[in-house]
């Protein structure tokens, strides 16, 4: 029988593998993503649209790396800002460069409309990384 310490324990290390998987996933897609507007798109959307689908492949890879981060700072210093950071960058991607990718490949502007939100994402993971790095501290117990 596992104790209460061991489960908690396994939570948090599967919370550090989510994030970094995310990472990693957003990295791989992001790549694939670039390639296909280079080769296969660019022949065809008008410059604006493809603006934005470079637009949006630029802030996924960057924040596919921020959660690399966020991993390694929730499993160094273990906290909810960290987490919270990695979900800000997940849900910008999301709602950021989705937007974006959705608006270059059909040319709805109202697609746009979406697009601040994934920013305000973005910044809300920047805000709780930074609150995660400052606030950190050697722990004994990882789940504080």
């Amino acid at each position: 029988m596992q104790t209460n310490d061991a489960v908690a324990g396994a939570f948090h290390e599967s919370r550090v593998r989510a994030l970094a998987a995310a990472g990693a996933l957003l990295a791989a897609t992001g790549v694939a993503a670039g390639a296909f507007g280079a080769h296969a798109l660019k022949s065809w959307l008008p410059a604006d649209r493809m603006a934005a689908f470079e637009t949006a492949v630029r802030y996924q890879l960057t924040h596919a790396l921020a959660l690399l981060a966020c991993a390694w700072v929730l499993q160094s210093w273990p906290s909810r800002a960290a987490l919270g950071a990695g979900i800000g960058f997940v849900l910008g991607v999301v709602l950021f460069s989705g937007s974006l990718y959705g608006f270059a490949l059909t040319g709805n502007p109202w697609l746009g409309v979406v697009t601040p939100l994934g920013g305000f994402g973005f910044l809300a993971g920047w805000v709780l990384l930074i609150v995660a790095i400052v606030q950190s501290r050697k722990l004994t117990d990882p789940l504080r």
